[in-house]
């Protein structure tokens, strides 16, 4: 446990380890070309490092009730699985099972440690995967997302669970990326949505059509309001309480603030960064196209519902990715004569808003 950090200040100290990492890449950006060997070979240190402190300080954070969300429920019910509770069965199976064997192997402390690996080491393997010796670009645009500590620290299922999806697609056999894609569901079933948006993008691979469907949710979110919770509880999606209560009440800061502009305008950078390098540029790459349709669906279905309770959850099953469609393009093909300055602009300003939003928290 990491004692000499009050648990209050935890996300504070995890924003300004991150700002230091971005100014380092910034400064380089601006004097080195992206390709040169010497920056590569610092940048993958730098990953290296980076990702090894965010295990260790994530995982060994203090374990309570009063801060970090869900953890202390995750503690009790792994506290619970120590005594000898039988496996809870029905829900997140995966999950559940792989809490019952860790109960058997390990502290609650070792747990939570085991989670944070699980969480980001697949996003190491699937940035290298994609982007080889940039690998550390997209690594760094995943850890400076909005929503990347919470699902660290407190939606631990949700967050798991879309590591899974996301090393999944990265896989080259598509009887794997099924396989983790089915688990990755088992260990949250709120991933059933971006796995749907995978099996339909796999057949139907028409982008323009995705991107109407995405401008299209806004005024019909806008128009029809709580329209869209009802139809989607009766087709099914509030068959499992915890989503079913996810639909039916408004969310609090929803109803005072009205229809979230500025969460949709924070969705639509990966939106403007897709339509222009693959409408506009007409960059061919059938992942990426994939990649992008999968955001542009799973995200206009989180507009649709976006005044439900916990629809930040929603909205999750997208933004996991959003790092990946705005830097993916920068790091596979040359664009631009200055490309390592303008990646570093990109990073920056990326991370700033995830840093303004975390420290008014």
């Amino acid at each position: 446990m990491i004692k000499f950090i009050a648990v209050k200040d935890y996300q504070f100290f995890y924003y300004n380890l991150l700002l230091l990492f971005v100014l380092l890449l910034f400064i380089d950006s601006q004097q080195t070309r992206l390709e040169d060997h010497g920056n590569l070979k610092k940048k993958n240190i730098h990953g290296i490092l980076l990702m090894t402190l965010v295990i260790f300080y994530a995982g060994l954070r203090p374990i309570t009730f009063s801060h970090f969300g869900d953890m202390g429920r995750y503690n009790y019910y792994f506290e619970q699985y120590v005594a000898g509770a039988p496996l809870r069965v029905g829900k997140d199976i995966a999950f559940e099972l792989y809490m019952k064997i860790c109960s058997s192997l390990m502290t609650a402390q070792m747990f939570f440690l085991t989670c944070a690996f699980l969480y980001i080491f697949p996003l190491y393997k699937a940035c290298k995967k994609m982007f080889d010796d940039y690998w550390y670009y997209a690594f760094f645009m995943l850890l400076a997302s909005f929503s990347f500590w919470a699902y660290c620290v407190n939606g631990i299922r949700n967050g798991l669970a879309t590591t899974m999806f996301l090393y999944a697609v990265t896989r080259d056999r598509k009887i794997i990326q099924y396989a983790l894609v089915a688990l990755s569901i088992s260990i949250h079933g709120s991933l059933m949505i971006p796995a749907a948006a995978f099996v339909v993008t796999s057949y139907y691979k028409n982008t323009k059509h995705y991107f109407y469907f995405w401008l299209l949710a806004i005024p019909l979110s806008i128009a029809l309001g709580g329209f869209w919770e009802n139809l989607f509880m009766s087709l099914g999606f509030g068959e499992e309480e915890r989503l079913q209560g996810y639909l039916s009440d408004v969310d609090e800061a929803v109803e005072k603030s009205g229809f979230r502009w500025d969460f949709v305008l924070y969705s639509a950078s990966g939106v403007l960064a897709g339509w222009y390098f693959i409408i506009k540029k007409k960059y061919e790459d059938p992942f990426y196209k994939q990649l992008f349709n999968i955001y542009l669906t799973v995200n206009g279905f989180w507009i649709l519902v976006i005044r439900a309770n916990f629809s930040n959850r929603f909205a999750y099953l997208s933004w996991f990715m959003l790092g990946i469609i705005i830097i993916y393009p920068y790091l596979k093909m040359r664009f631009f004569n200055k490309q390592h300055q303008i990646v570093g602009y990109i990073v920056f300003l990326y991370f700033l808003f995830t840093y303004i939003m975390g420290l008014k928290r």
